[in-house]
């Protein structure tokens, strides 16, 4: 048992990192549950149409997510080395990467909306739904959305970037005044209260955007305030000389002064080597789940409210694991980074215990409360009785997720993004993704069997993952000599 259970230095430890992250994201799940209510509240085309927008971001968050993933492996363990220089240029990283990802979403999104919300839209016999109301609230949710992706982008690199500094209570009172503000211009502006009009699900839209702008802000103020503390912003944009050299004259003779480049080109390429993976394994497991999605879309539009439902409740209970991979990738990334190799191995295995017992615990209590979530909602019993399945199966499936979060965070700090890339996204296109589209195509299973026979997949995944870090092929020191 002392393998997997630490002390109370341990856990006070653990919990220094996660709760702050848990606050942030528990209270933001919750948010989105209030705000996926008061959208209800206008229809259920509004909700479906918003869902939909919300599964097409979702792909590019997590090309996001991906794309910073891998200069914050070594972010976290430069830090953990006390190189603050090197914490400076993977941040620089993060920002270029950041930004071109995000021109590239608007314009893809902007471009192909009509087009890739179409392929949600199935009518079924037993739906009361309109297809193109659904359309028509998805794109006015959609093209404002737009606006607000700049401000997100910025926000991750720092947020992100302190996290990997151990600094987890600035992103999460940050998040708190975004979701504040976002509730209350929610109220203000979908219904039209204190004078304001009645905007609807365009009002849900800019309140998002409002907030994102906050956020970002209170973030980048707090950085730039505090370089005695996050060292790594000091001189974060000073690169006058990027390309070459600057020529200093002096009375004696010419003294040459080589400037520093923004990221020193043998860091750049370690870091792509290592990221590319983890983005594109993003990329694609997003757009692997936007694709389950539209597999279960294929069962009506009713199956589209359903899962709305069951993932705003059920993203509430799973702060919990998504903070455990979080503190794995903080905690023993930090180890690693000052070659304590075995307090890291040692560390990861209580983590990931933690993790799933936590889970466990919280899964019961989802499936105890799951037939009462849906009665929140303005919706058809129809809708309903399917939102109460899937809470129930994501309850009974949380202690797996937790453990293939973990496991995946432990090989991704460890710089192992390639073994990363097989076991995430490569497991969902070539298992999870054809299994489902042959029950959906050649069976008639009711959209809740599919969708539990597509969760139960993933219990292969969890011995995979198990065998990969028992070999302990993750635990290396990437920045010894970077």
């Amino acid at each position: 048992m002392s393998r997997i259970i630490g002390d109370r230095k341990f856990y006070k430890k653990v919990l220094t990192v996660a709760v702050p992250i848990m606050i942030q994201n528990g209270i933001s799940n919750f948010v989105s549950l209030l705000d996926n209510i008061m959208i209800g509240s206008i229809g259920t085309e509004s909700m479906s149409g918003v869902s939909i927008v919300n599964q097409l971001m979702f792909v590019l968050y997590l090309a996001l997510f991906g794309a910073l993933a891998g200069p914050g492996i070594y972010a976290a363990q430069f830090y953990g080395k006390g190189d603050h220089e090197g914490v400076r240029y993977s941040f620089r990283y993060k920002m270029l990467i950041s930004m071109f990802l995000v021109a590239v979403g608007i314009a893809a999104l902007y471009i192909f909306n009509h087009s890739l919300m179409s392929l949600y839209l199935h009518e079924s016999a037993d739906s009361l739904q309109s297809p193109e109301l659904v359309l028509k609230y998805g794109k006015e949710y959609l093209f404002i959305m737009l606006i607000g992706l700049v401000p997100f982008g910025i926000e991750e690199v720092y947020a992100s970037t302190l996290r990997e500094c151990g600094e987890t209570r600035v992103p999460m009172a940050a998040g708190l005044a975004a979701v504040f503000v976002n509730l209350g211009l929610n109220y203000v502006l979908i219904f039209g209260k204190l004078g304001a009009p009645r905007l609807g699900v365009a009002g849900a839209a800019y309140a998002t955007v409002i907030s994102r702008f906050v956020q970002a802000a209170i973030v980048i103020l707090w950085t730039h305030l505090h370089t005695n503390r996050m060292k790594f912003a000091q001189g974060l944009y000073a690169f006058p000389h990027v390309f070459g050299k600057l020529r200093k004259k002096t009375d004696d003779s010419d003294a040459v002064m080589i400037a520093r480049p923004i990221i020193p080109g043998k860091l750049a390429g370690q870091i792509t080597a290592k990221g590319m993976p983890l983005m594109f394994n993003e990329i694609m497991w997003s757009c692997g789940m936007a694709v389950l999605n539209q597999c279960y879309s294929r069962r009506g539009l009713d199956a589209v409210a359903g899962l709305n439902i069951s993932s705003t409740i059920t993203n509430l209970f799973n702060v919990v694991f998504i903070a455990m991979g979080s503190a794995v990738a903080i905690m023993v990334g930090q180890l690693l980074g000052a070659g304590k190799l075995e307090e890291a191995k040692d560390t990861d295995t209580k983590l990931i215990a933690f993790s799933v017992i936590s889970s466990a615990v919280l899964g019961a209590v989802l499936f105890l409360l799951a037939p009462l979530f849906p009665l929140l909602y303005n919706t058809t019993e129809n809708v309903r009785g399917l939102a109460a399945g899937f809470i129930k199966i994501g309850a009974v499936c949380m202690p797996i997720f937790a453990f293939m979060h973990a496991t995946y965070f432990t090989l991704r700090t460890g710089g192992k993004t390639f073994i990363t890339f097989l076991f995430d996204s490569v497991f969902l296109w070539c298992i999870s993704v054809p299994f489902a589209l042959v029950l959906c195509t050649f069976t008639e299973l009711p959209v809740i069997s599919l969708y539990l026979c597509v969760q139960m997949v993933d219990l292969l995944k969890c011995l995979i993952g198990f065998i990969l870090v028992k070999k302990g092929i993750w635990v290396q020191n990437l920045v010894r000599e970077a």
